[in-house]
């Protein structure tokens, strides 16, 4: 059997040291620090990529699959070279080139997406994929540097695949717990470019070899620079959100909460009864028909965004108790400091998961809840279950009623399943939207957007509520009993176990929606 060599111009005989200037700490720092940097990249990625293409499930795992395609490839590619030339060799240039690129991908990404948006998913990969790649051939070099005699070969790539595991751990755990809180995404992965391009500089000082530094240092430069006037920046980048409050053009007070480029909210911060978005509209109209006039309600919000109903309802009906359910911390600091929250009267706003925060709730304690939870245009998958519904009849009191915002498109398979749902759990349902997203007007074509659905184990007043709605001047209409239920056809309740949310949803395009 050959010996193990230190690198291939240089046979080592078994248990001859071998003076390869990489000793077992560096060896270390190096696996560590480039498998952490993966994974840095993989979950920022999907920050990037989400104002684009949304944070769906299909999202997390085109990032997930390209993330993995690229370790396999660095690892294979990596052992392949470290066999052909001397390991030392490749080492800088791994480290360098996948720092610039990582420096890169802010800029290169969002001017992708807003000038050449066919090519988005093709530069997205490239940009995962390369420095990917680069990162963990890593392992591989640095293993095989470490190789020294076949009696420890057991010894030495156990402790660096183990050395690399933790460095994947604690790169997730940083960036998700830590960075991401903490830093704007551009400003991760420049900072990284800059840690990866200083670490080749400091390999390569140390071999007195390849000299790509100072052209690699003046592409992380060039990668922080055009961040900055990048199309797609953020006024502020919080835990899940690219957000931006707009100013009303026409309405001096009016302000549109955007996240990751979708409009979530229109807040008036001098009248919070004037209702911009038309679902918002159906909302009040189906609340105002539910209940007394000006009778004040204990409710609860599930998804806060720019709190538009709870500052109605404040507004509408005196000594209203709302508690809002808001996951983004961000958030409700732009709520604050942005859009008046302080100054609204009987709002409560907890961050915490909806659904966690409905099971933090006494049985009967709510009129109202109410639905309004979005991850891009998708309702978190586990807010549409029936456990998740079961917890919220379980929080209303025996009038109570519950009114959700769903959004889709197409065949409307989501808006159906969760209108299934909703049937397994509450004695009446019924659906407000336009004619033909909902069945009434079967001469014209669904087109799709939003849909409010309400739920309830009291009679639900269809006049009551279709009176509203014509007195908001929203164009919709009411749907209940044999209508709804030949909507809803054969779809399935969603539930725990059951809620391809992502797949059922069909998102807008210029051909089937508005």
């Amino acid at each position: 059997m050959s010996p193990v060599t230190g690198s291939s111009s240089s046979p080592v005989a078994e248990g001859t040291p071998h003076d390869d200037g990489l000793g077992p700490r560096t060896a270390a720092v190096l696996v560590f620090g480039s498998s952490a940097a993966v994974l840095v990249v993989e979950i920022v990625a999907l920050r990037l990529l989400a104002p684009y293409l949304g944070l769906t499930l299909e999202t997390s795992t085109l990032v997930i699959g390209i993330a993995l395609t690229a370790i396999a490839a660095g690892s294979w590619m990596g052992g392949h070279f470290a066999d052909q030339v001397d390991p030392r060799r490749l080492l800088g240039p791994s480290l360098g080139v996948s720092g610039a690129v990582v420096a890169l991908t802010p800029a290169v990404l969002r001017s992708t997406a807003e000038w050449a948006p066919a090519l988005l998913l093709l530069i997205a990969s490239l940009t995962i994929l390369v420095p990917g790649a680069l990162l963990s051939a890593v392992t591989p070099i640095v293993t095989k540097l470490r190789l020294t005699s076949l009696a420890e070969t057991g010894t030495v790539v156990g402790r660096l695949s183990g050395v690399g595991t933790v460095g994947a751990i604690v790169g997730t755990v940083l960036t998700g717990f830590v960075l991401v809180s903490r830093l704007p995404v551009s400003g991760i992965l420049i900072g990284l470019g800059i840690l990866l391009v200083a670490g080749s500089a400091l390999v390569e000082w140390r071999r007195r070899g390849w000299s790509g530094t100072p052209a690699l240092t003046l592409v992380v430069v060039a990668g922080g620079l055009a961040t900055t006037v990048a199309p797609g920046a953020c006024d502020t980048e919080t835990r899940y959100h690219c957000a931006r409050v707009v100013a009303d053009p026409d309405r001096d007070s009016g302000r549109t909460l955007v996240l990751d480029g979708l409009r979530h909210s229109y807040v008036d911060l001098d009248d919070p009864t004037f209702l911009e978005f038309e679902y918002v509209r159906a909302i009040a109209s189906v609340v105002d028909a539910a209940f007394p006039e000006g009778e004040p309600l204990a409710a609860h919000h599930v998804g806060g965004g720019g709190l538009t109903i709870p500052r109605y309802l404040a507004a509408t009906r005196p000594g209203t108790r709302s508690l809002v359910s808001e996951i983004d911390g961000g958030v409700v600091r732009i709520d604050r400091d942005q859009l008046g929250l302080g100054s609204a009267a009987g709002i409560d706003v907890r961050v915490e998961d909806g659904r966690l925060g409905l099971r933090r709730l006494d049985a009967g304690s709510r009129d109202l809840v109410v639905g309004d939870a979005f991850g891009g245009v998708s309702v978190p998958w586990h807010l549409t279950t029936v456990e998740a519904m079961t917890d919220v009849r379980r929080v209303l009191d025996e009038d109570g009623l519950y009114v959700a915002n769903l959004i889709d498109h197409g065949g409307m398979a989501f808006a159906r399943a969760e209108a299934a749902t909703l049937g397994e759990t509450f004695e009446h349902v019924a659906l407000v939207g336009e004619p033909a997203d909902i069945g009434l007007d079967p001469t014209a074509t669904a087109l799709g957007g939003n849909l409010v659905v309400i739920a309830s184990d009291r009679p639900v007043d269809p006049r009551a509520i279709q009176k509203a709605l014509d007195a908001q001047q929203t164009g919709w209409k009411i749907a209940t009993g044999d209508d709804l239920t030949s909507w809803i056809g054969d779809a399935r309740p969603l539930t725990d176990d059951y809620a391809p949310v992502d797949q059922l949803l069909q998102p807008y395009s210029p051909g089937n929606g508005r």
